[in-house]
């Protein structure tokens, strides 16, 4: 199954590793720490949103198919979203 979610989270993903990249050379340079501290937290947050979208995607497409299917097919689902849980 294409996930048509995947390029938006792709984005999310450059756009941390952009952050992340600042950081470090922020470290470098020795900026304040309230600067390095803001950059940290956009990376935590893009990171998060991109986590985010793909359990809600792989919930709403994946999920959601496997519901439909057999018991068994469905118990596996239930086992997943369980699993997914942890991640939330």
């Amino acid at each position: 199954m294409k996930h048509t979610s995947h390029p938006d989270i792709v984005k999310r993903l450059k756009r941390a590793t952009g952050h992340l990249t600042s950081v470090i050379a922020m470290i470098e340079n020795e900026r304040p720490c309230l600067d390095l501290a803001q950059q940290l937290h956009a990376v935590e947050h893009a990171i998060g949103n991109a986590k985010r979208e793909l359990i809600h995607d792989h919930i709403d497409h994946c999920l959601a198919d496997a519901t439909e299917g057999t018991g068994r097919e469905a118990r596996g689902a239930l086992a997943e979203f369980k699993a997914l849980t942890k991640y939330l």
